[in-house]
């Protein structure tokens, strides 16, 4: 009876599990890209508050709070989480330029016992702190009305910077699904580890593609902009200018190695269908062997 009743249950049928799955995991996997949006949105925002005090006497409220609790939650957001959220995306940047070069990465080893999983655990902590930072800043950025795309405008990258950088920040966000969302959500979901299937990668794609389209596609290149402005301007390049357009750069080359072995997969390709080719023709013999 207990059975039956555990079978008839909407909450435990697959039906529900597998949508909601998916739609889990592109949510927290699009916590990258607006990760890079949020530090596009802080790096405007640092520049024109300083050009704005390079202007004036009076340096000006940087988000034009009136409460001290509206005060303290700005320079919270404006001086904290940047700094931490620099530090986990630079980590998932890294992680995922050294499996794009070497096809492997592993940070913690994952022992047998089915207790101690030091590797899940690892990954709730960095799934739930980005979370946290990429949630507050999105929030206080809309709030505040910070908006890099008028900045990016002074200086646009070319065509094909901006694609290869697309392409780098779409296998970024994959690495960052496989190594941290995916094992947390599957876990949560099912108790285990699950195979990635295509509708997931699917949905993931067209979800990055509508968010690139939307917004990062006008307001990413502030990171590079902001630098490159200061620079003309001869102000004060800070540490947090500099990651950023490290960053940049950084997902650029992650771009840059998946084309490269895109064309060698094609290359692999062509290869071995020229080298099937062959082998049928020895198989038969040549018309002239055979006269």
């Amino acid at each position: 009876m207990g059975g039956q009743q555990k079978a008839m249950n909407p909450l435990n049928s697959s039906f529900l599990k597998q949508p909601f799955h998916i739609l889990t995991i592109t949510l927290l996997s699009l916590l990258l890209p607006l990760s890079f949006l949020l530090l596009s949105r802080l790096s405007s925002a640092n520049y024109y508050y300083l050009l704005t005090l390079s202007t004036t006497d009076s340096p000006p409220s940087p988000l034009g709070s009136s409460t001290y609790f509206c005060d303290f939650c700005s320079s919270l957001f404006l001086y904290s989480t940047p700094s931490l959220l620099y530090i986990l995306v630079s980590i998932v940047s890294i992680a995922a330029l050294i499996h794009g070069l070497t096809g492997k990465v592993t940070i913690i080893a994952q022992p047998p016992s089915p207790i101690f999983r030091p590797r899940l655990y690892t990954a709730w902590i960095f799934l739930c702190t980005l979370q946290v930072c990429v949630g507050l800043g999105i929030e206080e950025s809309i709030a505040t009305g910070i908006d890099g795309s008028s900045l990016s405008s002074l200086d646009k990258c070319n065509l094909l910077s901006r694609v290869v950088f697309f392409l780098g920040l779409h296998e970024t966000m994959l690495h960052w699904c496989r190594v941290v969302v995916k094992p947390v959500v599957d876990d949560t979901v099912f108790g285990g580890t699950r195979e990635e299937r295509w509708v997931e990668r699917g949905v993931m794609a067209v979800s990055f593609g509508w968010l690139w389209w939307w917004r990062l596609r006008n307001e990413i290149e502030s990171l590079v902009v902001v630098t490159v402005a200061k620079k003309d301007l001869s102000m004060n390049i800070g540490m947090a200018d500099f990651v950023g357009w490290w960053l940049y750069y950084v997902t650029v080359t992650i771009g840059m190695v998946r084309v490269v072995k895109g064309f060698m997969w094609l290359a692999m390709v062509f290869l071995c269908r020229r080298r099937g080719g062959n082998n049928v023709t020895n198989i038969y013999g040549d018309p002239e062997d055979k006269v």
